[in-house]
């Protein structure tokens, strides 16, 4: 499929958005499915083993605390930028992601919906209490400032680390003492209902889904191509290689997100219907 026929067949909608991995590697984010993954393949942390071994709690926590510093830095990229464009314009409704970054934010993007979280915060397992990633990762340089052994970044703010992590030290929730834990779903945890409810009234507010950067291997993200099949919405998908949803697409690009989004957009926004559900043009 070519862009212009995908501007053709999206041009005049309404859209819903479901972004994933695939958004974010061109902030250098690297993502778990891509076309790189076969040379790194790297499984998420399971949430049992984080609660329930405290070794594999501190191999988490150190490689966490190496690989932070360059996922705190990492800023949005032309695809990000795009679809907060896309959202000013009001040809969305806004976005659904599987990404745990905050970069649709930061690049200005008002309505999204985080499936996953944010690893921006840390939460107590005990008392619920939140507390700033940034905050954190001064705690665990304060603590663990000798640590090295660094390799590759992975995934999620992630990083490859060699060294032994037998004495590292792992900050604990400073009002009760208890053990913290990234404000993110791990594998094995699910989707709090709330947001799951959200996201499904940004589909049902929609006439047409994009799946933009997700192979929608992970069911949290493939109900709502389900969903938009089930009620007769055209899905369209812009990923590098195939999906899991490709049999329920109507059209797939593959492209880079960064790379197609702009031009897509950009045509969009030319062609979207002025009425009261959108914004008249700025002269």
């Amino acid at each position: 499929m070519t862009l212009p026929k995908l501007v053709e067949h999206l041009a005049g909608r309404r859209l819903a958005v479901l972004t994933g991995a695939g958004c974010s590697t061109e902030s250098g984010i690297p993502d778990y499915r891509g076309p790189e993954t076969a040379r790194r393949a790297r499984n998420p942390m399971p949430f049992k083993a984080f609660i329930g071994d405290p070794a594999a709690r501190r191999r988490y926590w150190a490689r966490s605390m190496i690989g932070f510093p360059r996922l705190a830095a990492a800023t949005p990229n032309p695809a990000h930028q795009a679809l907060a464009e896309l959202e000013h314009a009001g040809v969305t409704a806004g976005v659904i992601t599987q990404n745990v970054d905050g970069l649709h934010q930061a690049a200005g993007s008002r309505r999204v919906v985080e499936l996953h979280g944010n690893l921006g915060w840390v939460r107590c397992l005990d008392c619920d209490a939140l507390e700033a990633r940034r905050r954190l990762q001064e705690r665990l340089v304060a603590l663990n400032g000798d640590f090295a052994g660094v390799g590759a970044m992975a995934p999620d703010g992630d990083a490859d680390v060699a060294a032994d992590t037998e004495r590292f030290v792992v900050p604990s929730c400073q009002r009760c003492g208890g053990d913290l834990k990234p404000a993110v779903v791990f594998f094995g945890e699910s989707v709090p209902q709330e947001r799951v409810t959200e996201a499904r009234r940004l589909v049902d507010h929609a006439e047409a889904l994009l799946v933009v950067g997700s192979s929608l291997v992970v069911f949290s993200g493939y109900r709502f191509v389900r969903q938009a099949a089930a009620d007769e919405k055209p899905v369209f998908i812009i990923n590098q290689g195939p999906t899991r949803g490709d049999p329920l697409a109507e059209l797939r690009l593959d492209a880079r997100a960064g790379t197609a989004l702009p031009d897509l957009v950009a045509e969009l926004v030319k062609r979207r219907p002025l009425g009261k559900d959108q914004p008249t043009p700025h002269a």
